[in-house]
């Protein structure tokens, strides 16, 4: 960008400017945008079309009268300009933040949001947890964002949502709150066909890694547990497949494509009654927890801290429910 279009864009009277030609809307797509380093994720993030993303960013670069985006191979990135503006929206952002925060206390529970950020496989422990507190606050607008660990470890680190619920990894984030608030313990699955699911004595890890092997992708929390527990005697397991959902893995092993590992509350919809059996394995189940986290510079809202100590209270139950449906399991 030249000097004299900086110039441009320092004297223009900014203010007045973004009320009578920007959006909302606009900016928060341009934050997401830059924040994401791409206009399909921000759409993905936004629920938007691709071209919506696209030809929203142009209005706004039209409006400004500088260009606010640039390729620099297959990221976007902000330009100069793009990087100023930027800043000054995630501050409004923030104010905006807060002015919510403080209006919802003044209401107390009766209104509010909570956005909350989930790994993949805490998808399935998740809505029913939202389902109970919505039952409780019915009045609080719910929001609820599913992604893989590294999108959301972005979003905790952009401090998007007022709470965040991952597994181990969290204990290795730094500059967080962290709750332990329930067992997520990881079993080894196989189709109730399987010799090994009919088997009478416990399987060892060196039989387990003669069998093909379905495992998560690479960066997985699960894989990289699942790896550890078989490294920690010398052995690997047989990879013969590697797949990017919990569903796509469980059809697979259906199949009888091979053994996995996945969360028992992966299996909620399928219960103990369902096609998949669990393993009686040396050194499993691993002994996992959900834990809720938060920046902590973050100040919590009146409802965040609300739905933080209401999931407290959930984990016995959530405990006990587990142990009942699943009495052949030990869940710590």
């Amino acid at each position: 960008m030249s000097g004299l279009d900086l110039d441009a864009l320092a004297h223009l009277d900014v203010p007045e400017f973004i009320v009578r030609h920007t959006t909302m809307r606009q900016l928060q797509i341009f934050e997401a945008v830059v924040r994401l380093g791409s206009h399909t994720r921000a759409a993905e993030e936004l629920y938007l079309t691709q071209p919506t993303v696209s030809m929203q960013t142009k209005k706004l670069t039209d409006a400004i009268g500088v260009p606010l985006l640039q390729q620099n191979g297959r990221q976007i990135e902000a330009t100069a300009a793009g990087q100023i503006v930027y800043r000054s929206v995630r501050e409004i952002f923030s104010s905006l933040s807060d002015l919510e925060v403080a209006l919802s206390e003044l209401k107390g529970l009766k209104r509010g949001k909570l956005k909350l950020g989930v790994v993949t496989t805490a998808k399935y422990l998740a809505p029913e947890l939202l389902g109970r507190f919505s039952e409780e606050y019915p009045g609080i607008e719910l929001s609820l964002k599913v992604s893989n660990r590294d999108r959301i470890s972005e979003r905790l680190s952009e401090n998007v949502d007022d709470l965040y619920i991952m597994g181990q990894a969290a204990e290795e984030i730094q500059g967080i709150e962290l709750y332990p608030f329930a067992p997520n313990p990881l079993v080894v699955i196989a189709p109730k066909s399987h010799e090994l699911f009919h088997s009478q004595k416990q399987v060892s890890l060196r039989e387990l890694s003669q069998y093909p092997w379905i495992m998560r992708e690479p960066g997985s929390g699960i894989r990289d547990a699942t790896l550890r527990v078989f490294e920690s005697q010398g052995l690997r397991p047989n990879i013969r497949m590697e797949l990017g959902s919990n569903e796509a893995i469980k059809h697979a092993v259906i199949a009888n494509l091979g053994l996995s590992v996945l969360s028992l509350h992966s299996m909620t919809i399928e219960g103990p009654e369902g096609p998949l059996g669990i393993v009686r394995a040396e050194q499993f189940p691993i002994a996992r927890q959900w834990n809720i986290i938060h920046p902590s510079d973050r100040k919590l809202s009146l409802v965040a801290s609300s739905f933080l100590d209401f999931s407290m209270r959930e984990k016995q139950r959530i405990t006990q429910e587990m142990r009942a449906r699943w009495p052949d399991v030990v869940i710590n």
